[in-house]
């Protein structure tokens, strides 16, 4: 219950970019040009990966799944930061906010379980050529795929405790969507078992795939460095390098954004570090797979051909 001198809140007042009121519309165009690329960037991977039979592979499989999870991870926020660029600063609702953010959280995770996966499936390919039809089957990559979204689903769990949460008193978000941490802050509820499961799952759902990624990719540099031809090499090299690609864009983000450093980082600061994966990550993955990619480069003048 909220003291007596403290109003119970309904509602978050969110300031978006404040700061930068008189930019306002030049941001909202550069997000919305952000955003129509990611939808058409990520999109145009999910078309192609579908219907080209010559991208029928595991490794494209996985992928047209990661823009799916690109796609949903930034409707959660892009649309509602646009508004909020557009009108100054928004009111929403309390549940409105825990649901958006469990939302961000319950699609957070899925990049991150894919990307892991992505990695065992280039190590396969690379480590153990000979054993790799036999171990992708098709119904093997699937399965892999939905055990990702319900590993996911488990993971996100943790959510049920912020909607147990009250809070009084301040109901200001300086940020454009609604922040774990900042309402970890404006809670006067006891957050302890909270906080105990947000860092079970950061190690279950961050620390161990990474883990699991970094492991893959020691196995494969150490099979390149013993390929004498200079043909193999640039061939291994070329296999991996759009998702190592990936996987630094995706975590380098996330480790400056939430590794505690000896300067804390301001609110403000934080709120253009969580653009990196938000909207540059996800903007970016299309980029690199088309460009870096000759099956997609491929498919995509066939496309064009045909239209």
């Amino acid at each position: 219950m909220c003291d007596v001198n403290q109003t119970e809140v309904t509602e978050f007042l969110i300031l978006g970019f404040s700061g930068l009121y008189k930019y306002k519309f030049l941001l909202f165009i550069l997000f919305f040009f952000c955003y129509l690329i990611i939808l058409a960037g990520n999109l145009l991977i999910i078309v192609l990966v579908s219907t080209n039979h010559n991208l029928n592979i595991p490794m494209f499989f996985f992928l047209k799944h990661l823009a799916v999870a690109d796609i949903l991870s930034t409707t959660t926020t892009v649309p509602m930061m646009l508004n909020i660029i557009l009108y100054d600063m928004k009111e929403v609702p309390v549940r409105i906010c825990i649901f958006q953010l469990q939302m961000v959280v319950l699609f957070g995770f899925i990049p991150i379980i894919l990307l892991t996966i992505m990695s065992y499936d280039r190590y396969l390919a690379i480590c153990s050529p000979m054993r790799y039809n036999s171990i992708m089957q098709p119904h093997v990559c699937f399965k892999m795929v939905l055990g990702s979204w319900f590993f996911n689903f488990v993971l996100s769990i943790e959510m049920i405790f912020f909607w147990q949460l009250e809070f009084c008193g301040n109901n200001v978000i300086d940020h454009f969507f609604c922040d774990f941490r900042i309402l970890l802050e404006l809670t006067t509820s006891d957050t302890y078992l909270l906080t105990l499961a947000d860092s079970v799952t950061s190690i279950i759902g961050g620390i161990i795939p990474f883990a699991l990624i970094l492991i893959s990719y020691l196995s494969i540099f150490f099979i390149i460095m013993t390929l004498s031809s200079t043909s193999g090499l640039l061939k291994a090299f070329s296999t991996c390098g759009s998702h190592l690609t990936t996987v630094c864009i995706y975590y380098g983000t996330l480790f400056i954004i939430y590794v505690p450093t000896s300067n804390d980082k301001s609110l403000s600061a934080n709120k253009f570090l969580s653009l990196l994966y938000i909207v540059v990550s996800p903007m970016m993955n299309p980029i690199i797979y088309s460009l870096r990619n000759q099956e997609i480069r491929r498919a995509l003048q066939q496309m064009f051909r045909k239209c």
